[in-house]
């Protein structure tokens, strides 16, 4: 079974619709060196368990969505706004 990611605009959608920018890290409150700044925006912890993710809908209503995601099931777990999923 594929992956689906319910977009709360426009319902269950294929995953093929979206593009997934990765993990979300915390933005910084002091200035960071621009190799922190790299590793921050580019590297990822591929950890598994429940992580945030954004998303954008491509080929949907083109919003940006920031999920909770289980990466060892890949199911979404919630909205970052606090709508269920």
């Amino acid at each position: 079974m594929a992956l689906r990611v319910p977009c709360p605009h426009c319902g269950e959608r294929p995953f093929t619709e979206f593009w997934c920018s990765g993990e979300v890290h915390p933005v910084p409150t002091a200035r960071e060196s621009i190799e922190a700044n790299f590793d921050r925006v580019w590297m990822r912890d591929n950890r598994p368990g429940v992580q945030l993710e954004r998303w954008f809908h491509a080929q949907g209503c083109r919003r940006w969505l920031t999920f909770e995601r289980d990466t060892r099931t890949n199911r979404f777990v919630r909205l970052v706004e606090g709508e269920p999923v």
